[in-house]
């Protein structure tokens, strides 16, 4: 893959994570998306937990994530480097475990769609930086094994 293809793909999943997380990053943009969650929860007739909307740890906790993912993406946006790939594909494979964790445990299937998203993200991403951290890693063994 070449060092472009690589960048436009992490840039790509940047400006998703953006997208998708830009909401949660506020108080009163959390609620509202939060409170969309619920909705397509209750329109489709689904089983399982939802968030509690007026519960202050709630907030605090989408507050956390979507300021820090809000973050993360800026930097990615600014830099789409391997390695900042690299990293967010381990972070993907984090955020898809605790996804899959929620949905085990009773949360709301809406999840589901978070978590698909989030493993074709991490696949593609995976995929496109693999050959940089193997070629890293190479070199790294090379340059440690050399002798003085």
């Amino acid at each position: 893959m070449t060092p472009e293809a690589i960048r436009r793909i992490v840039r790509s999943s940047a400006l998703y994570d953006l997208i998708v997380t830009a909401g949660f990053a506020l108080p009163w943009t959390a609620t509202a998306a939060l409170t969309s969650i619920v909705n397509v929860h209750r329109g489709l007739g689904l089983h399982g937990d939802l968030p509690v909307l007026d519960d202050p740890y709630t907030l605090l906790f989408a507050n956390l994530l979507g300021s820090i993912v809000v973050v993360w993406s800026v930097v990615r946006l600014l830099r789409p480097e391997p390695l900042l790939g690299a990293a967010d594909t381990v972070g993907r494979l984090l955020f898809s475990t605790w996804f899959a964790w929620a949905l085990a445990h009773g949360a709301s299937p809406v999840l589901v769609g978070f978590l698909a998203l989030e493993v074709a993200w991490g696949l593609l991403q995976g995929v496109a930086v693999s050959g940089y951290v193997t070629a890293a890693l190479r070199s790294r063994r090379r340059r440690t094994l050399a002798p003085c």
